[in-house]
């Protein structure tokens, strides 16, 4: 018995040690992320980006597409990518299973593992858009991405996902009202079942920004930004939210729950304010920006989870990197950046930018943020690791 025991105990080490088996149980490190969007023609180059997020201590970054510039200037610099595929290439990919393993090999296998690309985002907000043909054929594409993964040796390492605008949704105040709306269900429940079966998380791209600014009259802006408010209670569940993202969470939540999926993981894809907007946008300002990107710095290193999964942990990775000039839309979607095109800082919640800048200080020390960000997951595995192992003793 004490052989057996031994022998067990020395797997289980090779098992928490082993670079592959970490990498399987996340796709995301710690917390809080960054989408590295490039529809501009005035930001850093690649290189200059590498330099710029090393030195924020930001570790996951999602592109939206793969250029190969980019994927060769995260070469070797331990910087985590979701390469994302997108929208204009999910029919192909859905239709045609060779076309979606000659674009893994090009684009994803062929970086690897100098570049350490985690996964791939299947499109973006396809589901309960105007395309019903790009809907119909997210989950073909999806399914052949991942078969490409696998013919390659891959699949263990790079998780395949897709993300979803709050669209697909009806009926999401309170919270635990929320279901998937009919036009989307249908389409949405064969590619849950799958993403269940091969253990992918719900991706939520989810902005109080917007909430807010076409529901003004209904919502405090104080629950929007984090800030002190009466906060609102979900009289079903009996749960209080003191903060809009929260509750947007959770409402995914509940319609993941309703659609029989309760134990899915909703990670945040997209979240942000802008910091500049038109007439009808006026809470587009660099103070509001910076008060909600500020406070979700210090909501994600707390390590919590919602009200409906406090043990779930919450991760998110921040819109935007940049101000993005030639994005169209309404003014607010060329400011969402954290960083003007220059490298500065649109404004300060404790990264450093490329330039100086005159944008206000902010009150949160980077070193603690830093310590928050990196010691949950090593406690992580050794509270496993201490349970598994006085299981074992006690044999």
């Amino acid at each position: 018995m004490k052989s057996f025991q031994f022998s067990f105990i020395f797997l289980l080490f090779v098992f928490f040690s082993s670079p592959n088996a970490q990498q399987m149980a996340r796709a995301f490190t710690g917390t809080y992320g960054i989408n590295y969007g490039r529809i501009a023609d005035n930001i850093p180059s690649p290189d200059e980006v590498v330099t710029l997020l090393r030195a924020a201590k930001i570790k996951n970054v999602r592109i939206y597409d793969a250029e190969h510039t980019v994927l060769n200037a995260f070469k070797g610099t331990g910087l985590e990518l979701v390469v994302g595929l997108p929208n204009g290439l999910v029919k192909d990919m859905s239709t045609n299973a060779d076309h979606a393993l000659t674009w893994v090999k090009d684009n994803i296998k062929a970086f690897l593992p100098d570049t350490s690309i985690v996964g791939i985002a299947v499109g973006n907000e396809v589901l309960g858009g105007s395309d019903n043909e790009l809907a119909v054929a997210l989950l073909g594409a999806v399914k052949n991405i991942h078969n490409a993964t696998k013919e390659l040796g891959i699949d263990k390492s790079v998780q395949i996902t897709t993300a979803h605008s709050q669209a697909v949704f009806a009926n999401s105040f309170p919270p635990s009202s929320c279901i998937f709306k009919d036009g989307v269900a249908q389409l949405m429940k064969p590619l849950l079942e799958f993403f269940s079966q091969i253990q992918s998380p719900f991706c939520l791209n989810a902005y109080p920004f917007l909430a807010y600014t076409y529901n003004s009259d209904k919502i405090d802006i104080n629950y929007a930004l984090f800030q002190k408010n009466e906060g609102i209670d979900d009289e079903k569940t009996d749960l209080h939210y003191d903060n809009l993202l929260d509750a947007q969470i959770d409402a995914a939540y509940a319609a993941l729950e309703d659609a029989g999926f309760k134990k899915m993981e909703v990670i945040i894809t997209e979240t942000g304010w802008a910091s500049h907007g038109d007439q009808n946008e006026p809470a587009a300002t660099p103070n509001n920006a910076r008060t909600y990107n500020y406070n979700l710095r210090k909501r994600l290193a707390k390590r919590k989870g919602t009200p409906l999964r406090p043990k779930r942990m919450l991760k998110a990775y921040i819109f935007a990197l940049f101000n993005e000039d030639s994005k169209p839309g309404a003014l607010s979607e060329k400011n969402f950046g954290l960083f003007k095109a220059d490298g500065s800082i649109s404004y300060d919640i404790g990264f450093p930018g490329l330039k100086s800048s005159s944008a206000p200080s902010s009150l949160l020390s980077y070193k603690e943020f830093q310590a928050g960000m990196m010691l949950g997951p090593i406690l992580s595995v050794f509270a496993v690791s201490a349970s598994v192992l006085l299981l074992l003793l006690r044999l």
